[in-house]
C-alpha cells in the first residue's frame, strides 16, 4: 500500500482522506489540493503536470479539478525553505 502525506505537515494520509471537504487531521489543511497531487509541478505552466488541467490559482485550497491524483511519498517542505532562505541571502548580500 502507498503511502500519501499532508503538503503542509508531513501527517500520513489515508487514501479516502483526498474528498474535495477532507481536512489533514493533523493541521486542518484541505488534503485535496495542487500541493498534494501527482502532477504538481512548480516548473511547469499553471504548476501542473496534466496540460489538458484548469488552472487553480490557489495551490492550497480544495478544488474540484477531474485530474487531482493523491501524491504519493512525503514532500520535501525543508529544501523549499532552504533554497528561499538562500535566494534571500544572496538578494541582499553585501558586494
Amino acid at each position: 500500500m502507498s503511502s500519501h502525506f499532508c503538503y503542509n505537515c508531513q501527517s500520513e494520509l489515508e487514501e479516502t482522506n483526498f474528498g474535495r471537504r477532507d481536512e489533514c487531521p493533523k493541521c486542518m489543511r484541505d488534503t485535496r489540493v495542487c500541493k498534494n497531487c501527482k502532477n504538481y509541478d512548480k516548473t511547469r505552466n499553471n504548476e501542473c503536470l496534466e496540460e489538458q488541467a484548469p488552472r487553480q490559482v490557489e495551490k492550497e485550497k480544495a478544488n474540484f479539478c477531474d485530474w487531482f491524483q493523491a501524491k504519493v511519498g512525503k514532500q520535501d517542505i525543508n529544501k523549499n525553505s532552504q533554497d528561499l532562505k538562500s535566494i534571500a541571502e544572496n538578494l541582499f548580500k553585501k558586494k
